[in-house]
């Protein structure tokens, strides 16, 4: 049997905390998280944007940005409201929802920024 790696992760460092699964590979390029809100919108999933303080992000509760974009399809759109999020909020992390109307539940969930740590 291989060995299991263990994630430095803990409550007293921010910067070391994972979130959702795609926390744990490299950071994603903006093509990648192009390919991620495609996959959202190829699904019928309707996406939101959340965000938190790094210090408080392990806690499940983050603050809405805006509403669900309940059916939309732009690509573009969605990213620009990630974007418009992070810079109106640059010191937080900033996530993607796919909300999953069939199973009432989030399809996916991820980082796409992370906030400046101070």
């Amino acid at each position: 049997m291989t060995q299991m790696q263990d994630y430095a992760s803990r409550l007293s460092d921010p910067g070391s905390r994972k979130f959702e699964t795609f926390s744990y590979l490299p950071p994603m390029s903006a093509a990648q998280i192009r390919k991620q809100v495609e996959f959202i919108v190829n699904k019928g999933w309707n996406p939101a944007i959340e965000h938190s303080e790094p210090e408080h992000s392990a806690l499940d509760y983050w603050y809405m940005w805006k509403l669900p974009m309940f059916g939309e399809t732009d690509v573009d759109r969605i990213l620009a409201e990630a974007d418009a999020c992070h810079k109106a909020h640059p010191t937080h992390h900033v996530r993607l929802v796919g909300y999953d109307n069939s199973k009432q539940s989030q399809g996916a969930c991820m980082v796409v920024h992370r906030g400046k740590m101070d």
